[in-house]
This record gives structure tokens, sequence and C-alpha cells, in this order.
């Protein structure tokens, strides 16, 4: 799409309470990293509290000297300023990055929101912040290329096998989700960054089980995963 003046219009779009198009060109980019040999949590905590930084800090479920940190900012440059500042000092270069588990991606419209800095910005960021739903699983997942070769209509049949169960378990209360695109971010080639997250861990192994019965996962995703499981010990404030 065209803007008047000539230029591409990469805005993200939505549509109105009024029915009106909607755009708006801002996006949350959001970025988790894991590490391994993490001896003393309470050092790490304290320094992230010190910090400007706005993100979670989570416990690896299966690593007992694991953990993740997720961060978020409208400004890429965040992550290769001030974060990359902020993890080049003790007590982070003490650590080993697991760097499987590196997820960036950004959040994007799905062309009906009718509140963009609802969706695109506060909402993502509301809910990884959200101390009362401290579990979480973060995977990435790449779809086969035929998906996209899909007239659109089927795609959107296909996809909403997914947005159904999303929404139903969030209705209940059980599972909130962050969708993050990741194309050309990722180095695997990965499309997508899922973020589930939840009060108690059951119901995010819920989600994903419930999922492996859909069109999407059984037919056109050729990887899923790696999955990291943990529970947050630390989140900025709102």
């Amino acid at each position: 799409m065209r803007a008047e003046s000539g230029e591409l219009d990469l805005s993200e779009k939505g549509i109105g309470k009024d029915g009106t198009p909607i755009s708006l060109n801002r996006r949350l980019f959001i970025q988790f990293l894991a590490f391994g040999n993490c001896r003393d949590t309470e050092e790490v905590t304290k320094r992230l509290k010190e910090s400007d930084i706005e993100g979670a800090l989570y416990l690896d479920i299966n690593d007992p000297y694991g953990i993740g940190i997720v961060t978020m900012s409208e400004n890429p440059e965040f992550f290769i300023g001030y974060l990359r500042s902020f993890l080049n000092q003790p007590p982070f270069t003490n650590l080993t990055l697991k760097p499987e588990y590196t997820m960036f991606g950004r959040t994007y419209s799905f062309g009906y929101e009718n509140d963009l800095e609802e969706a695109l910005i506060k909402e993502p960021r509301r809910r990884i912040l959200d101390k009362e739903w401290p579990w979480a699983i973060w995977y990435p997942l790449q779809r086969i290329k035929g998906f996209e070769t899909l007239p659109e209509e089927e795609q959107r049949a296909i996809l909403g096998e997914h947005g159904r169960i999303g929404f139903k378990y969030g209705r209940a209360g059980y599972a909130r989700d962050i969708r993050l695109a990741c194309f050309g971010l990722d180095k695997n080639d990965n499309d997508f960054v899922i973020g589930l997250l939840g009060k108690e861990l059951y119901p995010l192994s819920s989600v994903v089980q419930a999922m492996r019965k859909t069109k999407q996962t059984s037919k056109y995703l050729s990887r899923l995963g790696p999955f990291f499981i943990g529970k947050a010990i630390w989140q900025s404030e709102v």
C-alpha cells in the first residue's frame, strides 16, 4: 500500500470503532535471552531493579542454574545500546549465554484492531509485567513456506483454529499470549515468537497440547521450539 506522499506505508493497520481505517507507525520490540551458570539470582535481580529496563526475569525450570530475561522497547537501538552495555557488566559477564533460546520479534496488527496503541504497545507490556501471571513458556515457530501461497481465505480459516483456542483459554482466565513477528529478525529464519503467560504452569502446557490438533500445527509448521519454561521472580513496574 502506498501513502499519499508516494512512499511505502509500513504502518500497522486497524479498523476504527466507526468502521474507518486507522493506522499507527509504532510497535514494541521484545527480546528473550537465556543464561546458564547463574549461581546468584539475588544479585541479578538487584541489578535489574536498579536499571531502566522494562521486562521480567525468569527461573528456568529445566536448569537449576538457568535464568531467562525478557526485555522490550519501541526503539531497537535500546537492544544494541543500553541493554548491550548493561549485559556487558557483572554479574551478567559471569553467566553463560544460551544462544539456542535467543528470540527477538515485534508486535504486529491483524488488521481489525480498533485501538492500535492498546494492541501493539500497552497490552503486551501489561501482560509481561503482570505479577499475578508469573509462569511463562516462550518459543519460536516456523511455518513451511508453502503456507504463504495458500489463498487468503484458507489462511484465515487455518489461523482461526489457534485464535479460538487462545480466546477460550484467555476467557477462562487460564492463559494469555504474546505474539511477535520475527521475519528477517531471527537467525534460524523463524516466523514468529510466542509467549504463553499464566497464573499456573499446567494450563500453558494444555494450550500447547490443544494446538497440536490444529491444521496449522499438524500440517504447516516445519519447526517449533526450543521451549523455555520458567517463572518470573522479578518484573519491572507497569
